[in-house]
């Protein structure tokens, strides 16, 4: 499967976001789809992830409220929406497959996840 991550851009604080990934390819999409982002001169961080199959959902607290995670099955594709952007948010979001099974937690690290696609920037600044 290869992911492909769009929807970033420039925004102001306070503006909503939707990031779109979309899994192509031969296979399936594997079975949780998570977020990570990439802020500025730190390490990549878990956000959200959701699985394939079930729908279920899981974020990092950090951003509990304002991002919400959903798929859309017959689209191969899924997405994160920011809420209410602030300049904190700023950073590479990255969306990333795994194939693997296991307890949320395990899949709030990037040790689960084979695949990855190559980011969109969110830049939130006035």
């Amino acid at each position: 499967v290869q992911l492909q991550a769009s929807g970033g851009g420039l925004v102001q604080p306070g503006d909503s976001l939707r990031l779109s990934c979309i899994a192509s390819g031969r296979g399936g999409t594997g079975s949780v789809l998570g977020w990570f982002r990439q802020r500025p001169g730190k390490g990549r961080e878990f956000v959200a992830h959701i699985r394939w199959s079930e729908g279920t959902r899981y974020y990092a607290d950090s951003v509990i409220g304002r991002f919400t995670i959903f798929r859309d099955t017959t689209k191969r594709t899924a997405y994160l929406k920011i809420d209410n952007l602030e300049p904190e948010d700023t950073a590479v979001y990255y969306c990333a497959a795994s194939t693997g099974y296991g307890e949320n937690t395990y899949f709030t690290t990037e040790r689960a996840y084979g695949t990855w696609g190559q980011g969109t920037q969110v830049t939130v600044s006035s």
